[in-house]
């Protein structure tokens, strides 16, 4: 559901920035400045949408590691979607919305930006391979994307797993809050903790969103 709902989001405002872009520049592609402003609106937009998916989603994977006593016991995200307003007000369905927008974005600036790039480099080294250009582009585009994210994205984590102590303190404030306090407790290296996984994870699923958006365009367009 939250793919569905962010990437789907997501992909289609930067394709239509992108579009609305070009025709601006009386038919000349987005400039790597043009294609960040795009990349960023796009991030916060998709993320703005998605917030509620993903907050379902942080909930579910964490209920099994809590107390029984603290398990929500969502048996579905329509379960959830339907309980959490009812439990916790409408507004509650955006908690950690900041971060995740946040991470949305940085995510996004590395992913789109990067293949955009790299795609009109390696085009134009290669006219007669162009889908080897869309796969190299796409690979880079994923590293990129995790290793900018990453830091976001633990804080965030963090942040909507996190509960409040004995004397109902949160432990971090924000997300910036969250990402310091990591640095102190853990050094730099700690903001990306588990980085290889996470590359595993993000870079086939850059890829092959990225190719097969590209021969979309390429049947539709």
């Amino acid at each position: 559901m939250r793919q569905a709902v962010y990437t789907t989001a997501r992909f289609g405002i930067f394709l239509n920035l992108s579009e609305y872009v070009k025709q601006k520049n009386n038919g000349k592609k987005p400039s790597f400045a043009q294609n960040c402003a795009c990349s960023l609106t796009a991030g916060g937009l998709g993320a703005l949408v998605g917030t509620p998916a993903d907050l379902i989603l942080i909930r579910m994977q964490a209920d099994s590691t809590l107390p029984v006593e603290q398990r929500r016991n969502y048996t579905s995200v329509f379960n959830a979607m339907k309980r959490i307003p009812a439990e916790e007000g409408v507004l509650s369905l955006w908690k950690g919305g900041v971060p995740t927008i946040t991470r949305a974005m940085a995510l996004n600036l590395g992913m789109f930006t990067t293949y955009e790039e790299s795609k009109q480099r390696l085009t134009a080294r290669m006219p007669n391979n162009v889908s080897l250009a869309w796969f190299i582009s796409a690979t880079f585009a994923g590293c990129v994307a995790a290793t900018m994210s990453l830091p976001f994205d633990n804080a965030k984590t963090k942040l909507q797993k996190m509960k409040a102590n004995a004397e109902g303190v949160m432990p971090y404030k924000n997300i910036f809050d969250a990402m310091a306090k990591t640095m102190a407790q853990e050094g730099p290296k700690g903001l990306w903790v588990g980085l290889p996984t996470f590359m595993l994870r993000i870079c086939p699923h850059v890829m092959i969103t990225m190719i097969v958006a590209e021969k979309f365009k390429k049947l539709l367009l």
